[in-house]
């Protein structure tokens, strides 16, 4: 097939271990997906089944749910929503996929990451493949917005480069849900991926970020796809990642 990328996007991604590509999704597509997701947490709201990532975690529903700061996550919303499972395999974004990593593309997992207006909290510097810990390290995140994202209201914030060296994490000191980098972040070589509603960036699992707080009266509602190439495994136990409901096979060459 067709490259979905020029060989200069596919040489700045190589380089500097994120891409942004802009608006991906039509009008009604984004109509669709946003009343998807507001259903979601809502329904999360009254059972749970959610975490709060600005507080340690907690099975404490009250404690989740009324907290200062919310940064709130649902983790295999395609398990939960036949509209995002849908979205696994929208072509759009499985042809970039394809052009970064090859032709044969399984699902690691995805997660919803929602900032409230005026109370959204940060999420912390961190390279995601120290929570995975998949090996070889090349899994790539196509991170989505459904709400225009400038940095007032959550924009993604990138370490160019950084994608080339994996990093000693530590836990946070304000809450364990998170690792923090934050004092090993030259802060002008930070790049921050305004997008619009509809539109995408892809990173690399090493590629250092970042999201500060809302305190805007604008919510902020993104959504990651984490993709992997069949053959991936655990660093800690060295399994093979199989293919399975949870982790689909969304595009293969045979």
């Amino acid at each position: 097939m067709t490259s979905a990328l020029t060989p200069e996007q596919i040489a700045f991604f190589h380089q500097n271990g994120y891409l942004k590509i802009g608006k991906l999704l039509d009008d009604d597509h984004i109509a669709l997906l946003r009343t998807e997701y507001d259903r979601e947490f809502e329904a999360a709201r009254q059972n749970g089944r959610f975490r709060n990532l600005a507080i340690d975690n907690t099975d404490d529903l009250d404690a989740k749910k009324n907290a200062e700061t919310q940064m709130l996550q649902i983790m295999q919303m395609c398990e939960r929503n036949l509209h995002y499972r849908r979205l696994l395999f929208h072509e759009p974004i499985l042809d970039i996929v394809e052009t970064l990593i090859g032709p044969n593309i399984q699902l690691f997992h995805d997660q919803a990451l929602y900032k409230p207006a005026d109370n959204g909290d940060a999420v912390f510097w961190h390279q995601d493949n120290a929570y995975w810990q998949c090996t070889p390290s090349n899994l790539i995140s196509c991170w989505l917005t459904l709400d225009d994202v400038t940095v007032e209201n959550g924009a993604m914030h990138v370490l160019p480069g950084s994608h080339l060296q994996a990093l000693d994490h530590e836990r946070s000191t304000s809450t364990d849900a998170l690792l923090d980098l934050g004092d090993q972040i030259d802060d002008s070589k930070v790049e921050i991926i305004d997008l619009p509603a509809g539109g995408v960036m892809f990173h690399h699992c090493q590629t250092l970020h970042y999201t500060p707080p809302n305190r805007t009266d604008r919510q902020r509602r993104a959504f990651a796809i984490h993709f992997m190439p069949p053959g991936t495994r655990s660093q800690k136990t060295g399994e093979y990642l199989k293919v399975s409901f949870s982790r689909p096979m969304l595009r293969m060459h045979v």
